[in-house]
């Protein structure tokens, strides 16, 4: 969603619009779009129309003491 700002003289909020359509991926994980430096475009993730929905985790227990292991401090 975009919103029109205008905040000279006074602050003017305009309506809210859509800004995309369509199945776009959402993580709480990570980012799943990015803006361009500029401001004016954005990179958003698309799910894949071949891939099916996850059916696994994998959790990984203690990995600080494996990382310990597998990468030594000198």
């Amino acid at each position: 969603m975009g919103v029109p700002v205008k905040a000279d003289p006074t602050l003017e909020v305009g309506t809210p619009l859509s800004l995309f359509e369509g199945p776009y991926s959402t993580s709480t994980i990570r980012a799943s779009y990015a803006v361009a430096v500029d401001g004016q475009r954005f990179l958003v993730v698309k799910p894949n129309q071949q891939e099916s929905a996850w059916t696994q985790i994998n959790v990984v227990l203690n990995w600080f003491e494996e990382l310990k292991q597998k990468v030594p401090v000198e």
